[in-house]
């Protein structure tokens, strides 16, 4: 058992809950290891006589609303345990911050990879890399295909004036974790509202689609498991979609992106050819507004991260490099502003 894990997870209280509430569930609880990485809700490895676990809770001390969500987590993966989208098997959520101090849900434990650099350079062939992103690809467009009011997720979100309210969301999450002026974020607050697309036919949409939040098999080039729900609701799905392939914008330097790689030796589909792909699957011509769609994404990293950085000013972020995340909602928001310029910004 790792020390802080230990410290951070009172065992005794939380075995017990467990037996009660996870069917087939048999102590001792043996081990609970934090896992690496991962800026919001801290994630936990459980070791039980009955096999292994994954613990997913809200963290203590003052929270941004409506952030942290475990409880939505929870309800999106149960929902979509029958569809083609590969998700954990999720047992129970325990509301109750007496048992471990915050709201917590458990759930399967994927044995699988997990990548962080979307380079793949630990993967040997170009021909596995390619099958990956194309897997990665079909998950994606497999989620928004998925009839959320036929899975029970029909009360999931409001998905009228999605777009609008995204980015008031985000502008506020931004003004209440500001820790200084940053101007690329003041003008994109005023530029973004002014220039909505069409609004499209809604779907679920996950919120933060991104390689290193997907479980892949471990010797297969597939996804198995898709994690981090947390930012999930009914919108455009194609805001999801852009956020997902902001990382063909980003160097690897400055955000795990892709920019500036060699696409062809690595086997890897350049932008155009993975938004082809997915417009093929989920039976789209074209993306209509796409270059919005890429500043809004790259606008809400921006503030996502802007909540990193206030989160470890605090002492509440979840992540040991918190601070260094935080310094990147600068560039990321003066990137999106270059964007929006060149759309008539």
């Amino acid at each position: 058992m790792s020390t802080a894990a230990a410290q951070e997870l009172p065992l005794d209280r939380l075995e017990a809950w467990l037996r009660g509430h996870v069917e087939g569930f048999r102590g001792p609880l043996a081990a609970a290891d934090r896992f690496a990485g991962g800026q919001s809700n801290p994630t936990y490895r459980l070791a039980a006589a009955s096999g292994n676990y994954v613990l997913r809770r809200k963290p203590p001390g003052p929270l941004l609303p409506s952030a942290h969500a475990v409880d939505r987590e929870f309800r999106v993966m149960r929902a979509l345990a029958d569809t083609p989208v590969p998700v954990p098997r999720v047992f129970a959520l325990c509301e109750d911050d007496g048992v471990i101090g915050s709201a917590f849900y458990v759930m399967e434990h994927l044995d699988g990879r997990i990548f962080w650099d979307q380079r793949l350079p630990e993967v040997a062939s170009a021909a596995d890399r390619a099958a990956m992103f194309d897997s990665m690809n079909r998950v994606i467009a497999d989620l928004h295909r998925v009839d959320y009011a036929a899975v029970g997720l029909g009360e999931f979100g409001r998905p009228g004036n999605y777009m609008a309210r995204q980015i008031a969301r985000w502008s506020r999450q931004y003004r209440a974790s500001e820790t200084g002026t940053i101007i690329a974020m003041d003008r994109l607050i005023e530029w973004l509202p002014e220039h909505l697309p069409p609004e499209g036919p809604p779907a679920i949409v996950h919120g933060d689609y991104r390689m290193d939040n997907l479980i892949f098999h471990k010797n297969e080039p597939r996804v198995i498991g898709v994690l981090d729900w947390e930012l999930s609701t009914i919108g455009d799905p194609l805001a999801d979609f852009a956020y997902h392939v902001m990382t063909w914008r980003v160097t690897p330097e400055l955000f795990r992106g892709l920019a500036g790689v060699d696409f062809a030796a690595l086997g890897i589909p350049d932008e155009a050819e993975y938004v082809a792909a997915y417009c093929r699957r989920t039976g789209r011509e074209a993306i209509a507004g796409w270059e919005f769609y890429l500043v809004y994404s790259l606008f809400r990293i921006a503030a996502i991260l802007q909540g990193i950085a206030k989160r470890a000013i605090d002492g509440t972020a979840a992540g040991a490099d918190a601070t260094e995340q935080g310094r990147l909602a600068r560039p990321l928001a003066e990137q999106a502003w270059v964007l929006a310029e060149s759309l008539g910004g």
